[in-house]
């Protein structure tokens, strides 16, 4: 199959480049390389450095699929530069849609996020509750689903909304909850909570990489949206195991942020995916990357951090 993945140098993108290549795909990555490049050279991938607003400039002959990935990350990054981020996350999202449209593409997946809720009171957040987005990434994702659905009857659209990704990547992220707090412990002895309390679905970043390839698998499930998330615990819950694991102190501090909610993905396990991992594999993950010196604690594993360098919070 020909699959354009955007995003594909990203922290999600390069795991999942990579095993679609291992299962005899040919890639097409597009990507600004804003975070680097640490795809190894495959005679199926080809990785275009490309703005993905430049849309005219992406390559679509014999497209199969489109794995859509690119987009201003996390609420912190987002609020850098707002304009930005409404262009890559919902025009760029539109026009790359109506461009797969145009080319004959028969599936679009979309990484929205498991943000869009809100705060959510229910016990088991679903699909079909009210999305209630408080910051300005929420409402970027919420809009592109919106935008993204209005062609469902043209081409198949599956929008994901992932719980907070952890695990090891090549091009690392150390601003996520669980890969966060583990190398606090490790570098410092010390873990460093803001609230605590708030309940967050997460999932490891293979099992994230099985949704996508689980939908590939499966072209003809329904359009829709799509929660994948299969741990919900607080922060505080993930702090305490990893000082099981690493010796170090919590300290917990008052917290500005909100968002709790736990997430229901029985609609995704109706669909036959089940998750192989959990928080804990993470954990792990981190802990022999740092230790075999892998892991390398940079500011470009940070994305505010990193968009400041690179001159992002200002318009571009």
């Amino acid at each position: 199959m020909r699959i354009l993945v955007t995003g594909g140098c990203g922290y999600k993108g390069t795991v999942l480049t990579k095993k679609l290549l291992e299962q005899g795909n040919e890639v097409i990555v597009v990507d600004t390389q804003w975070f680097g490049n640490h795809l190894e050279s495959h005679a199926c991938l080809e990785i275009i450095k490309e703005d993905i607003r430049e849309t005219d400039n992406i390559p679509m002959d014999g497209v199969e699929a489109v794995i859509h990935l690119a987009n201003i990350a996390n609420d912190p990054g987002v609020e850098l530069n707002p304009s930005l981020s409404w262009e890559v996350n919902v025009l760029a999202t539109q026009q790359l849609a109506d461009r797969s449209v145009r080319f004959g593409v028969k599936q679009f997946i979309f990484a929205s996020s498991g943000s869009v809720y809100g705060v959510k009171k229910e016990a088991q957040v679903t699909e079909d509750l009210p999305l209630v987005p408080i910051s300005v990434y929420n409402k970027t994702k919420m809009v592109a689903e919106r935008v993204l659905l209005s062609f469902q009857e043209k081409i198949r659209i599956h929008c994901i909304r992932p719980a907070t990704v952890c695990g090891w990547s090549p091009r690392m992220r150390l601003d996520i909850s669980v890969n966060m707090l583990t190398l606090q412990a490790l570098k410092n002895g010390v873990i460093t909570v803001f609230g605590g309390q708030q309940t967050r679905p997460n999932i490891h970043i293979q099992d994230m990489i099985g949704v996508y390839q689980h939908f590939l698998q499966n072209p003809n499930l329904d359009s829709g949206c799509y929660n994948a998330g299969f741990e919900n615990i607080s922060i505080l819950d993930i702090a305490q195991q990893v000082v099981k694991k690493v010796p170090a102190k919590i300290q917990v501090t008052d917290s500005n942020d909100p968002r709790s909610y736990r997430q229901n993905s029985d609609k995704l396990r109706a669909t036959g995916f089940f998750p192989r991992y959990s928080v804990a594999d993470a954990i792990d993950e981190v802990i022999d990357r740092y230790k075999d010196g892998e892991l390398v604690d940079s500011d470009q594993c940070y994305t505010v951090k990193w968009m400041k360098q690179l001159n992002l919070d200002s318009q571009t």
